[in-house]
């Protein structure tokens, strides 16, 4: 008799552990064709619209994401001639770079536009080819945004750090602390990783002294290996001890780098007491380490 598949992670599994890693609340979602100033061409993503922040995943079932675009500062979203039978293109253009966008049918892509606008400009656009229900969605979707960012607006924080984004403040208020932060020791957080793979293979925690934090990670490459990193806190900063060190305005962000750094092969442990969450995805293996 043959072996059952292992069932597949369900949807609400997914969301919720996309909900503890962003963030944010989750405005739109679908697939977008995204091409970034560092990109060779167009690359397939399972996009979330969450804040005012674009979270790209590989698939529909990845619980985390290997890039992210914050479009707060947009400056305005201009539409491309496609010769392409059913499919919108359109630029948005930030002040670091401009992003180019490709939706695979004309429904999606007047939807993606209409909700980014929405959140950037804080007004539902007048002209957008949508039914009235989409057009509702929008209204509903600017009041949260409105209040997301009036919550945000009364963090206790009296004195923002220059630069620092305001998703980066929502984070900090909600989950003061990364989703696979663990109080535990560097023995332990091994046997965590080694006894549970499927969950995750990057852990947050502790270091030896009272201020500072290490993380340990488990990658397969040709055999599977733990590895450890410091990561000081300096001022309000913190920063990872590698050959060249990388100093990063918070934790959340030190996480984001050792993700996009390794093209999503490092992936946050967050404990589940769902055995089957993640049992079954495949990340690239990156032939460098951090």
């Amino acid at each position: 008799m043959m072996a059952k598949k292992p069932p597949k992670p369900a949807p609400r599994r997914i969301f919720q552990e996309r909900s503890k890693i962003t963030a944010l609340p989750l405005y739109f979602e679908g697939f977008l064709l995204v091409k970034r100033s560092e990109y060779q061409e167009y690359k397939h993503y399972w996009t979330e619209l969450r804040g005012t922040t674009l979270f790209f995943y590989t698939d529909k079932k990845s619980t985390t994401y290997v890039d992210k675009l914050d479009i707060i500062d947009l400056t305005c979203l201009t539409d491309q001639n496609s010769t392409e039978k059913n499919c919108v293109k359109f630029t948005l253009v930030l002040p670091k770079e401009d992003v180019q966008l490709k939706t695979e049918n004309t429904e999606s892509g007047e939807e993606w536009r209409g909700f980014i606008l929405t959140v950037t400009e804080l007004s539902v656009p007048p002209h957008v080819s949508l039914l009235p229900g989409q057009v509702i969605r929008l209204h509903e979707v600017l009041e949260k945004e409105k209040k997301r960012r009036i919550e945000t607006e009364r963090t206790p924080s009296s004195s923002p750090e220059k630069g620092k984004q305001p998703f980066e403040d929502y984070e900090d208020v909600l989950n003061p602390m990364p989703a696979c932060f663990y109080s535990v020791s560097r023995k332990e957080a091994t046997e965590m990783l080694e006894k549970n793979p499927s969950m995750g293979n990057m852990i947050l925690r502790p270091g030896s002294d009272s201020r500072n934090y290490s993380i340990t990670v488990r990658q397969e490459i040709d055999l599977p290996r733990i590895k450890h990193y410091k990561i000081t806190s300096v001022g309000e900063n913190y920063t990872i001890e590698l050959e060249k060190p990388v100093t990063l305005p918070n934790l959340f962000s030190v996480i984001d780098y050792f993700v996009k750094e390794t093209r999503g092969n490092l992936r946050p442990f967050i404990y589940s007491t769902d055995e089957t969450l993640g049992t079954s995805e495949n990340y690239p293996v990156v032939s460098h380490s951090i």
